[in-house]
């Protein structure tokens, strides 16, 4: 099993930047990709990145060269950074792992509100 708990969420103009955490847990050595999606409201939950165990990352269009995902290894942690934020960034993000098997691990999902 896997845990995934994420942080930082929250309310931010237009314009701004919000950095988004996701600690794992349990056992994270049959993990070999992380990412964030995001569903707004009355919409399909949507991929906006992942980042894999060489590293890589992959962006969707919606958010490519504004946000960018990393990993701090030690601290079993993936980042979002949020920048140059728009009202149609709002929505639940949620952190995903997946395993070698392709199981999905979930958490709990955070707020993001973008206002105009």
């Amino acid at each position: 099993q896997v845990q995934l708990v994420e942080s930082g969420g929250g309310l931010v103009q237009a314009g701004g930047s919000l950095r988004l955490s996701c600690a794992a847990s349990g056992n994270i050595s049959t993990i070999n990709r992380m990412g964030w999606y995001r569903q707004a409201p009355g919409k399909q939950r949507e991929l906006a990145a992942f980042i894999i165990s060489t590293g890589s990352a992959y962006y969707a269009d919606s958010v490519k060269g504004r946000f960018t995902i990393s990993r701090d290894n030690a601290k079993n942690t993936v980042y979002l950074q949020m920048n140059s934020l728009k009202p149609e960034d709002t929505a639940v993000y949620y952190c995903a792992a997946r395993s070698t098997s392709s199981y999905d691990y979930w958490g709990q999902g955070t707020q993001v509100t973008v206002s105009s």
